[in-house]
C-alpha cells in the first residue's frame, strides 16, 4: 500500500527575538512597555495538545496596532509537563522568552529593537532568529 504524505510550507512573515532573562514575565512585560512605549497585555494562554505525548501551556502577552503587532511568549511551558521538551521553540530552548514582531519599523525595526532591549538590565542576552529556519515554526504561527 502506497503512504501519502503531505509537506506543507510555512512561510513566516514576521521577525522573532530570543530573551534570556531571569524576570518573571509580567515584570519584563512591564519593563518592555516603559522601554517601548508599548502597552503588553497579558492574553489567555496559549495550549498545545500535542496527542497522547503531552501538553503544552505558554504564556502570552501582546500589543496590536494597525500598524504592527508585538507578542511576548514565554518559552517553556508554565504547567509541568510530560514532554522531553516543554518549549515552543525547542530549536533555541537556551532562550527564556520570545519576542514576534510583525510590521516593526523605527523603533520596533530590528537593529534598533536589538539595540534598545540589549541595554536593559533584565535582559542578559538577545538574539534575532530566523524563524523559516527553525524547525518548530509551525509552533509561532497564530
Amino acid at each position: 500500500m502506497k503512504t501519502l504524505t503531505l509537506d506543507v510550507e510555512y512561510d513566516c512573515e514576521f521577525d522573532l527575538f530570543g530573551l534570556v532573562s531571569s524576570t518573571r514575565e509580567h515584570t519584563l512585560a512591564w519593563t518592555l512597555n516603559r522601554a517601548l512605549h508599548l502597552r503588553l497585555v497579558k492574553q489567555q494562554d496559549l495550549i498545545y495538545d500535542l496527542l497522547s505525548r503531552g501538553r503544552l501551556v505558554i504564556s502570552n502577552y501582546l500589543h496590536v496596532t494597525e500598524h504592527f503587532t508585538l507578542r511576548l511568549l514565554r518559552n517553556r511551558s508554565i504547567d509541568p509537563s510530560a514532554l522531553k521538551k516543554p518549549f515552543l521553540a525547542p530549536d533555541i530552548k537556551e532562550y527564556d522568552y520570545l519576542l514576534q514582531v510583525s510590521n516593526g519599523t523605527g523603533p520596533l525595526a530590528p537593529e534598533a529593537l536589538l539595540g534598545s532591549l540589549a541595554g536593559l538590565p533584565e535582559v542578559q542576552l538577545i538574539s534575532q532568529f530566523d524563524p523559516n529556519d527553525l524547525k518548530f515554526k509551525e509552533n509561532l504561527l497564530f
